[in-house]
């Protein structure tokens, strides 16, 4: 069991005991004994469950709600404490936390354990007569996310808990605290791609069929789509190849298959089904076939209350004018979505999943405060 801390703990001190519980996704265990034991002494109720089982889980996830008086709004806190592995060469050790001048070292600092601290650290300074707070963790956002945030929605869908707002606390600031925040994303599609021919030799491709000449032409033009322009708010979609694979291990053979993999991440203009229907489409004409895999569809909170009430956050404790973005990769805001308006913020990401990842301590106190201001204000209006 992790170390009890007080009631009056800072961001920081959560952010380290944290950080000390290993979580490589998909994570269970201590680190929720460690959330369980931050959460309680603050008046959380807390529920956690297993969801799945391999190669995708087990994976555990955990709700805490704290209630308001009836009637009151539902503002929710929303991440993952599981964490890619650490690889080798850290200065220090991933899992032990380490303070050196002005930064705090550890797997997680920024993706995404320090922002859920600071979410902790800000919800022990709200009222309880404020409003109700909730927590959605999941232990598996880094890797197949099957069985994490979907099943936290599913068990919240059963349970007649709907928040009003979510924010996400993923590392969306770039070169300081408060510079970016995510109203969007692009969803992502991977389409795995087939063509069977028939193997021969090749002094007689008359007598086989090569797969690799359609899969070519097939990929040809898949590549010369241009699927948009882009939206206000989102940049142009983007089809790009990231496999081809054969396996021929003779010089003189026609081979019998030919395989590749295109992932797709497009704007609020399509869908992920609608993608895939193309490319099979395009596959077909060339004798191919094609499997969608969809990963997630776009989302826009359009910039408003919510938007507004976080920069006003923000600049109160940083003075920055944070940018409303869509871009990068997703996020399980990418699910959220669908059962409230849903932001991300959080700590600078220049180290995130990278060797020696650290957090500027003094961010991780700033951000509680930024994480306060906008929950009193969003239980507010």
């Amino acid at each position: 069991m992790s170390q009890t801390l007080p009631l009056t703990a800072s961001a920081l001190e959560r952010a380290e005991a944290l950080i000390a519980c290993p979580s490589v996704t998909p994570a269970t265990g201590m680190v929720f004994d460690c959330l369980e034991e931050q959460l309680a002494p603050l008046g959380f109720e807390v529920h956690r469950f297993v969801a799945g089982e391999a190669p995708d889980g087990p994976v555990e996830n955990l709700y805490a709600v704290r209630r308001g008086p009836e009637g009151s709004r539902h503002f929710s806190f929303a991440g993952h404490v599981d964490v890619v592995p650490p690889g080798e060469g850290w200065t220090s050790g991933p899992f032990l936390p380490e303070r050196r001048g002005e930064l705090l070292y550890g797997r997680g600092a920024v993706d995404m354990k320090g922002s859920v601290a600071s979410m902790i650290a800000a919800s022990a300074e709200i009222p309880v007569e404020a409003g109700t707070i909730s927590f959605i963790v999941t232990g598996d956002e880094e890797g197949p996310a099957t069985y994490g945030t979907r099943a936290l929605m599913d068990w919240m869908a059963a349970h007649d808990e709907k928040p009003d707002l979510i924010l996400v606390g993923e590392p969306t600031s770039v070169h300081r605290l408060g510079d970016m925040m995510k109203i969007g994303r692009r969803g992502s599609v991977n389409i795995f791609l087939s063509v069977e021919g028939v193997q021969g030799h090749v002094a007689y491709p008359h007598l086989a069929d090569n797969p690799i000449t359609k899969l070519v032409a097939m990929l040809a033009e898949l590549d010369a789509l241009v699927l948009d322009e882009g939206t206000d708010w989102f940049q142009a979609s983007n089809l790009e190849i990231t496999d081809l694979t054969v396996g021929n291990p003779a010089h003189n053979v026609i081979p019998a298959r030919a395989e590749a993999r295109i992932s797709i991440r497009f704007n609020d203009l399509h869908t992920g089904a609608e993608l895939g229907e193309r490319v099979c489409a395009i596959a077909e004409k060339h004798g191919g076939t094609a499997r969608p895999v969809i990963s997630g569809e776009s989302f826009l909170t359009q910039p408003g209350e919510f938007s507004n009430l976080l920069a006003e956050a923000i600049r109160a404790e940083t003075g920055v004018e944070p940018e409303l973005s869509t871009g990068g990769g997703t996020s399980d805001a990418r699910f959220l979505k669908d059962i409230a308006p849903v932001i991300e913020f959080g700590l600078c990401n220049a180290t995130m999943h990278k060797r020696d990842e650290a957090v500027a301590i003094a961010d991780l106190e700033t951000l509680a405060r930024i994480y306060t201001r906008v929950t009193q204000a969003a239980l507010r209006a």
